[in-house]
């Protein structure tokens, strides 16, 4: 359904709003189409997810929350994100202090499995990447000899 509006003109305005934005960006999204077929659209910042999986380094977060670390971010990664999603309208138009939005980062941030520490050494964090690759593939290839030995039976 298109609402009635011109889709080509959509398009061009659209394009025109997101042509500084990396591809591959997932950018929410709103469109209001008033009676008059004219619109409006609002494009905002990158989800707090998109922006901590980038921070820690990760493409998905943790499968079992609570249970396994996917990444670690700084408190510093916390701050920069903070200032930019500070932006967005809902922390505007609530008036959301710099500190609660880095509290709603951290529940986020716990959500995805990802683990907020005060200081992290490139190395350091090096060393933890190469072993939850290793324990992941364990992993992966645990599932899929289960899945093979069940397909037998």
């Amino acid at each position: 359904m298109d609402g009635g509006i011109p889709i080509g003109q959509f398009c061009k305005d659209f394009n025109e709003q997101t042509k500084d934005i990396k591809e591959g960006v997932p950018l929410p999204v709103r469109i209001d189409v008033k009676p008059d077929r004219t619109y409006e659209i609002q494009i905002n910042q990158p989800t707090a997810s998109y922006f901590l999986k980038a921070a820690a380094g990760i493409d998905k977060g943790a499968a079992q929350t609570g249970h396994e670390v996917a990444g670690m971010v700084t408190l510093k990664h916390l701050y920069e994100i903070a200032l930019v999603k500070s932006k967005n309208s809902n922390f505007v138009v609530r008036d959301t202090s710099l500190e609660k939005v880095v509290k709603s980062l951290i529940g986020s941030a716990r959500t995805l499995g990802i683990k907020v520490v005060r200081d992290l050494s490139a190395e350091e964090y090096a060393v933890f990447r190469q072993q939850r690759e290793e324990a992941l593939a364990v992993a992966a290839a645990e599932a899929q000899a289960l899945a093979a030995a069940t397909k037998k039976k």
